[in-house]
């Protein structure tokens, strides 16, 4: 989810949810939601919304999606997790609410930064594994791990959020036909549509380190079929021994 504001989002700004929440402000926008700070008036206390775009609020298939992420993580608790508290509708808006955050992305910071030291990248990492591995010990996998999922707090907390795409260990997207998640990060059983378990989060994270320590991608094309194909047919080149950080 870019954390870079679209203005087509703001109405909602201002406006009270359910009678309980205020959305003060638009912190990032993506392809099936956006994310807003907002204040529980019920308890006094910021949170976050993940609305989801108005145009799919009609589509059973994803606001199936959205609940099931709701309900999903609303079982997990761990600090390395972003907490959900609650899931509503309100009209034509669906919403989750979630803990908030307040800091930035992984991909903020490599877009500032560019490559990071091995010990940096380590320090994000392992939290970032241990909330994917409460996950898989309560039999979800994320299927959607990148750097714009990464939430590290002003407090430098790591936080694994998005849940969006979760599944149970062993599923499929066969319902839908369709290639679910991001190109760059797809683990090739992801694209082959074969049974998903817990390592299609490890490969993620193996892509995610590699873009960290090197500051760009392991795999390249002019077109995301493109890059889909090295992922099954080509191996992960290793990191230069050199690498920008290093």
């Amino acid at each position: 989810m870019d954390t870079r504001p679209a203005d087509h989002n703001a109405p909602l700004v201002g406006k009270v949810l359910d009678g309980r929440y205020r959305v003060d402000a638009l912190i990032a926008a993506g392809g099936m939601s956006t994310v807003h700070r907002a204040v529980d008036l019920r308890l006094d206390r910021v949170v976050a919304l993940k609305v989801m775009h108005p145009e799919l609020a009609t589509d059973a298939v994803f606001v199936e999606r959205f609940i099931r992420e709701a309900k999903s993580v609303a079982r997990l608790d761990h600090p390395n997790v972003v907490g959900v508290f609650d899931q509503n509708a309100d009209g034509a808006s669906v919403y989750l609410v979630m803990e908030y955050v307040p800091g930035c992305t992984l991909r903020d910071v490599l877009r500032e930064r560019g490559a990071l030291s091995p010990r940096a990248a380590l320090d994000i990492l392992e939290p970032v594994l241990a909330g994917l591995g409460a996950a898989h010990r309560a039999g979800l996998v994320h299927r959607d791990m990148k750097p714009e999922n990464v939430l590290i707090g002003d407090d430098g907390r790591v936080k694994v959020a998005d849940f969006g795409l979760v599944r149970g260990v062993g599923t499929t997207s066969r319902s839908t036909g369709a290639v679910l998640g991001t190109v760059s990060y797809l683990a090739p059983e992801q694209i082959s549509d074969e049974a998903v378990d817990e390592r299609a989060d490890v490969y993620a994270c193996g892509i995610v380190l590699f873009e960290m320590l090197t500051g760009g991608k392991p795999h390249h094309g002019d077109s995301p079929a493109q890059v889909l194909y090295q992922h099954l047919n080509t191996d992960v080149p290793a990191p230069p021994a050199s690498s920008p950080a290093s």
